[in-house]
């Protein structure tokens, strides 16, 4: 029997039940922070010695040296070469479409001229080195180098270093294959904590980044936090989260399966019904226990579902939405015959699906934006990644003679009130040519 939250927002405990719902304890344990600690710490100090070590240990094989850690190019190119083809030809599918829509948010620089003839505008630039962790262990995800690498390539990032666990030496064809394609420079067979430091802090043999971003365990989000500030991260990402606003009008079984999508993820992963036909609510439970019989991952996904899972009959969908957003789910699908009428009405979602035939799969996989999004109801600050994530900003300011007087009166003045005489001296000196 399944078991799932059934609630109700017209009931006086639903604030108290809402609150159990969305509570997630995302503090570190304890004993994950120590071991990073030391884990990081001797990377940082013994370097090429401090990663063949945990290699050994962790992952269960032994590299010859250092320089085995590194996948030869030839060894990626073999990869894709010999790929399943319509694996392969589904992987270029996926990247051409990254590609293009990562191409729609490339920023360059820009600069406009004031009557005075002072210049100011904004020199883009893309990241010198940037590192992308790619998990190896319980799973592999080639759509996740694909989602990375392709971003950073489109930013023009100089160089894109991955690493990856390869547990008892085994690689996994498909994801060298994805970096291959991807145009990942160079790849390196070491994981968990001791990757994320030697990618902040470099050793002889893995080079320092100036990023970190990618998916990992509790020990690589640990590591990320640990490290941030001597480089810069893409986030620490939560559990896996849909939120699917119904009308009624799709079929039941689409629904279900979208919430079996996220679900069969972790056990831990969250999915949640809006819906303000209880007669519809009550067709996606009977269709959800038919379906789970039949899914591999049945026993993660039974476990999701009684962990953290609701189905929530609302009063309509205008209330539908305004439980979305404080919610602020990672993936949103609007499962209603007119989307855009709802569309205004969210503000905070890591990424929207507009309409029935709109999965959340596909999404993940090709349809062309980051998959890579803001969990935990950070959406409410935080956005998909993007090029952005992979480019720096610098201001630029050229004053011309005339501005040095208007604008050093202006500068001068501010700096007396605030009792910085040396600012308020070096406009003054400029008013005097």
């Amino acid at each position: 029997m399944l078991k799932i939250r059934a609630l109700q927002s017209s009931t006086t405990s639903f604030e108290a039940d809402l609150s159990a719902l969305l509570a997630f304890e995302s503090a570190q344990e304890p004993h994950v922070e120590l071991r990073v600690r030391e884990i990081v710490g001797n990377v940082k100090t013994y370097g090429d010695t401090a990663l063949l070590e945990t290699t050994m240990k962790f992952d269960r094989w032994t590299p010859d040296s250092a320089a085995a850690l590194e996948v030869p190019k030839r060894v990626l190119t073999a990869a894709l070469d010999g790929l399943d083809k319509n694996v392969r030809a589904s992987l270029e599918i996926a990247a051409a479409r990254i590609r293009r829509y990562h191409e729609h948010q490339f920023q360059p620089s820009w600069s406009y001229t004031e009557a005075d003839g002072t210049v100011l505008g904004q020199q883009i630039t893309p990241l010198d080195r940037a590192g992308l962790y790619v998990p190896g262990g319980k799973a592999a995800y080639p759509s996740s180098v694909l989602m990375n690498a392709v971003a950073a390539k489109v930013a023009g990032v100089g160089e894109l270093i991955m690493v990856t666990p390869t547990p008892d030496g085994v690689l996994n064809e498909t994801v060298l294959a994805a970096a291959a394609l991807a145009g990942v420079d160079r790849v390196f067979r070491v994981g968990g904590a001791q990757a994320v430091g030697a990618l902040a802090y470099g050793t002889s043999t893995i080079p320092a980044v100036d990023k970190i971003v990618g998916p990992g365990n509790a020990y690589v989000a640990s590591a990320k936090r640990l490290v941030f500030g001597v480089v810069g991260i893409d986030m620490v990402a939560g559990p896996s989260e849909i939120l699917v606003i119904a009308d009624a009008t799709t079929d039941p079984r689409w629904v279900a399966m979208d919430l079996f999508s996220q679900a069969e993820h972790d056990e831990i992963a969250q999915a949640i019904l809006l819906c303000p036909d209880a007669a519809y609510i009550k067709r996606v439970v009977e269709v959800m226990e038919s379906l789970l019989v039949g899914m591999p991952r049945a026993d993660i996904i039974r476990e999701s579902l009684s962990n953290r899972g609701a189905l929530i009959t609302v009063r309509d969908l205008d209330e539908a939405c305004e439980l979305s957003n404080r919610i602020a789910p990672e993936h949103l699908e609007l499962s209603v015959a007119e989307p855009d009428l709802l569309l205004p009405k969210l503000r905070h979602a890591g990424a929207i699906f507009m309409g029935p035939f709109s999965s959340e799969s596909i999404g993940d996989y090709c349809a062309g934006p980051n998959h890579v999004l803001p969990t935990s109801r950070t959406a409410r600050f935080s956005s998909p990644l993007g090029v952005y994530d992979f480019q720096k900003r610098s201001s630029i300011i050229q004053v011309s003679a005339a501005g040095a007087v208007s604008l050093g009166r202006v500068a001068s003045t501010l700096a007396r009130s605030e009792g910085l005489e040396a600012h308020a001296q070096s406009a003054d000196m400029r008013l005097q040519q």
